[in-house]
């Protein structure tokens, strides 16, 4: 029984699967928006590709205006392909000044740096110490999840352009050449302040009513469920202050189950 034959390209998939290396090689051709890569390491396979999204921070219609084959290209491995095939982000090594401020962020330290711009799908930052983003007006970014604990209807009701904030990271990432930042990391969690366990009676205030029961704040920033089978058809509105008893809470998903208190 013989042995099936190997793919040239296995090799490669194990030497080079690793997130975040840099490697570099010569264009051989175009597929369609993706650039065809031959590494130095295997002068006879055209063993990487360069998705067009990954290219560079220029907005192009297409690759060769930006290279040609015969070109030397140097790009960051993000992962293999399901043919063995590395893919490179050339676009995470054409800064090298921005590449190198987000290699020097590790993950879990505090940044300091002022609000450059508030949108409903979040906030970008300008980090102290970082030199200017080739398309953004800061490299740090707050999704609006991570922005604060308390509610709101949109990013400008917590941060203003111009206003210094201090955040934790959660991510550098080179190919975005972004950093994920938190303020709600380091701000008191409210659910510490809750004061309160399963079976105890609080006071609350309902806040909006939906078709599967009503919302009701227990504390500052906490709010709970009673669901409409535990109403038993009881009539409550916005704003009415109720007495509830806690059913359940469920910390890791942030959820408190509540019923009436009598």
């Amino acid at each position: 029984m013989t042995e099936p034959t190997p793919s040239p390209l296995e090799p490669l998939r194990q030497r080079l699967a690793a997130r975040g290396e840099v490697r570099s090689g010569t264009v051989v051709g175009f597929d369609e928006d993706d650039v065809v890569v031959r590494l130095d390491d295997d002068p006879d396979v055209a063993s990487a590709r360069v998705p067009g999204y990954d290219l560079s921070w220029r907005r192009v219609e297409h690759p060769s205006e930006i290279c040609g084959t015969g070109q030397r290209i140097t790009g960051e491995v993000m992962r293999a392909d399901g043919q063995g095939r590395v893919l490179l982000s050339t676009k995470a090594c054409e800064d090298e000044p921005l590449r190198h401020f987000l290699l020097g962020i590790e993950r879990g330290s505090v940044v300091t740096g002022t609000v450059t711009s508030v949108h409903a799908f979040g906030v970008f930052v300008r980090i102290d110490g970082e030199s200017p983003h080739p398309v953004h007006d800061g490299t740090g970014f707050v999704r609006i999840p991570e922005l604060s604990w308390s509610g709101f209807g949109h990013p400008a009701e917590v941060v203003r352009p111009g206003q210094r904030v201090t955040g934790e990271v959660l991510v550098a990432d080179t190919r975005q050449g972004q950093v994920s930042l938190s303020l709600k990391a380091l701000q008191e969690d409210p659910w510490d302040r809750l004061g309160a366990g399963v079976g105890d009676a609080v006071p609350g205030v309902v806040t909006r009513l939906v078709p599967f029961g009503a919302f009701v704040r227990v504390a500052q920033d906490v709010e709970g469920l009673v669901h409409v089978d535990d109403l038993g058809g009881r009539a409550v509105e916005e704003g009415q202050k109720l007495q509830v008893r806690i059913v359940e809470i469920d910390r890791p998903r942030r959820r408190i189950r509540l019923a009436p208190a009598g």
